[in-house]
């Protein structure tokens, strides 16, 4: 009679509650092979919690996994769950774990609210080490929250493993992972699409879910297809989430469920979709994982292009490109279609050569000419199983992955400023020193271009021998032509400009000392000697009298006479004396005229 009266409080209680946050079931993985699934795990709780008379609850617990000898571990995926805000630092075999995601749920209930919480890891790499044996999981307490839960008998805690392994025995099966933190009494609805039942024989489902009683049985089903399913005597089809695990037949696992249903009779050969609804009028439940196994042969084509090669300055590009058929159970059928847009506008559709087995691919290459109007930049996306409308005729695993798409930059040769020529004064026989190395930034169009300078055209287009002084650059003659070459990340320009000299005023040093001492001996005029082909110098005395001529032929003037009276073996005395020098250039009409200091 006490029991009886609980369990009315209960029924009023949930009633009366109202769950107001969580996260839905969704998809996570699919498996696509000779794969099948298997779970395993245990609760917390030492007996259902709507039996407990004070609340009670371990911190760890152990289960077995014991797989068959050619059964080989793909995945493993560790769930553990309880009331409160959450522990996420537990461990398993004693090896801490942190989870990679969380979930939670909330609700209210007179003026109450309950917290509740589940959180995955992925610990294939653990699994895979240990393989069978004793799983436990440890360090993992919801004590601080019992106490609020057992007044509404949800206090729980509990973990599973859910293990994906492969055996070259299995048939080609796909399998569905989907999870999230969903509570019933709410309907689940789930649609899978994409299949291609060939044989509904083995196919199943199964479930992790969290807090179901033994004791509540109103309107808790499982249903494919709008057929509901039970697994009897373990699970009922009135009371679906009654604390068992029917991988183990156990009716003792308090307060969580672990679950696998057949539903072989539920499916047809031919369906490309299955619909799943689970229900609960009154236990409060939650969903935490469900995977599906169906038998299923389909391919699943997708495409990546793997390079695009194109000359600079060229509309002509190659795409190499790979259609592959990776996540699939059956082999992509040849001339499947593959469709080229440039812009999103249909360029071409080709075809695949031949049958790409499962876990195979055909890589190809074709060479792609782009519309003169299409700018330098544009986008390019290559779509498999598209007959050129977004419209596949290959049914697939997925619909969702046939496309890859880039932005392709044509490479352009760098622009480039016109330059003018650079002159310097003419250091004779046009030889000149030339300061040219502001025209790296001059010529550059674009800043990040990168410009250097050479003697030849071909050592410009083959990157050799590069001028490396710009500032003082000797010309042993002129005109000479300087070649640039300007460089991007994928090509290159060449442009030029000249060197070219002027003759320039020479420079008259108007101190003679005649001595033969090293320093002054004779009159130098820089700039004079194979500079101005044509000059002619003369000399005179303060008299006015021509004592000496020269042109390019002569010595510099040492003191020594060549006109007039000569005296004292043509030596001249101290004194002062003039010049005048006729350069005879078109630039330079009028004579030089100065004097100039001579000492013996």
């Amino acid at each position: 009679m006490k029991q009886h009266f609980q369990n009315i409080l209960l029924v009023i209680f949930l009633f009366f509650s109202n769950a107001i946050l969580g996260q839905d079931i969704s998809l996570i993985q699919q498996f696509n092979g000779r794969y099948d699934f298997v779970f395993f795990g245990n609760t917390l709780n030492p007996e259902e919690n709507s039996f407990q008379f004070f609340p009670y609850i371990f911190t760890s617990s152990s289960a077995t996994l014991n797989l068959n000898p050619n059964d080989e571990i793909e995945k493993a995926y560790l769930y553990w769950a309880g009331c409160g805000t959450g522990d996420f630092d537990v461990k398993l075999n004693g090896e801490t774990i942190n989870p990679d995601r969380t979930f939670n749920h909330q609700r209210s209930s007179f003026n109450l609210t309950y917290n509740y919480f589940s959180a995955f890891k992925d610990v294939t790499s653990q699994i895979q080490t240990t393989g069978n044996g004793i799983y436990t999981l440890s360090d993992f307490d919801v004590s601080p929250f019992i106490n609020l839960h057992f007044t509404n008998r949800t206090n729980f805690a509990g973990w599973a493993i859910i293990v994906i392994y492969k055996n070259p025995n299995l048939p080609l099966n796909q399998l569905n992972i989907y999870d999230g933190l969903q509570a019933v009494p709410d309907e689940i609805n789930i649609t899978l699409n994409n299949l291609n039942v060939i044989d509904n024989q083995d196919a199943k489902i199964g479930f992790l879910a969290w807090e179901g009683d033994v004791g509540i049985a109103v309107n808790e089903q499982l249903t494919i297809n709008g057929n509901p399913i039970s697994n009897p005597p373990l699970n009922p089809v009135d009371n679906a989430f009654n604390g068992t695990n029917s991988f183990t037949n156990s009716n003792t696992l308090y307060n969580m469920d672990l679950d696998s249903y057949p539903i072989q009779n539920n499916i047809k050969i031919g369906d490309t979709s299955a619909q799943i609804r689970l229900t609960s009028g009154q236990d409060f439940v939650m969903i935490n994982a469900i995977v599906t196994k169906f038998n299923i042969q389909l391919p699943d084509a997708t495409i990546t292009i793997n390079d695009v090669k194109s000359e600079c300055d060229s509309k002509i590009i190659t795409v190499d490109y790979t259609v592959s058929n990776l996540n699939s159970t059956s082999s992509l059928p040849s001339n499947t279609s593959v469709s080229i847009y440039i812009n999103k506008i249909l360029y071409q559709t080709i075809y695949t050569q031949s049958n790409i087995p499962i876990n195979g691919n055909e890589t190809s290459q074709i060479i792609i000419t782009i519309p003169p109007i299409t700018t330098n930049t544009f986008d390019l996306k290559f779509m498999v199983d598209d007959i050129g409308n977004g419209t596949g005729i290959v049914p697939e695993n997925f619909e969702n992955n046939n496309e890859y798409e880039l932005t392709i930059s044509l490479p352009t040769s760098p622009l480039f400023n016109t330059l003018t020529n650079k002159e310097a004064c003419n250091e004779g026989l046009t030889k000149g020193t030339f300061d040219f190395s502001d025209f790296e930034s001059l010529v550059k169009v674009n800043s990040t271009d990168v410009v250097r300078f050479y003697e030849t055209l071909k050592d410009a287009e083959n990157n050799t021998n590069a001028i490396i002084n710009t500032t003082q650059y000797q010309a042993q003659s002129t005109p000479k032509t300087i070649y640039i070459r300007l460089e991007n990340d994928f090509c290159y320009s060449t442009t030029s400009f000249l060197l070219t000299t002027y003759n320039c005023p020479p420079t008259i040093y108007n101190f003679v000392s005649a001595n033969s001492d090293g320093a002054n001996d004779s009159f130098h005029i820089k700039g004079l000697k194979d500079v101005f082909e044509n000059y002619k110098i003369e000399i005179y005395n303060r008299w006015g009298t021509l004592v000496w001529t020269g042109n390019k032929t002569t010595k510099e003037w040492d003191g020594f006479a060549n006109q007039g009276v000569l005296i004292d073996n043509k030596r001249i005395p101290s004194g002062t004396y003039y010049y005048i020098i006729y350069l005879n250039d078109p630039d330079y009409t009028q004579p030089l005229v100065g004097y100039l200091f001579l000492t013996q």
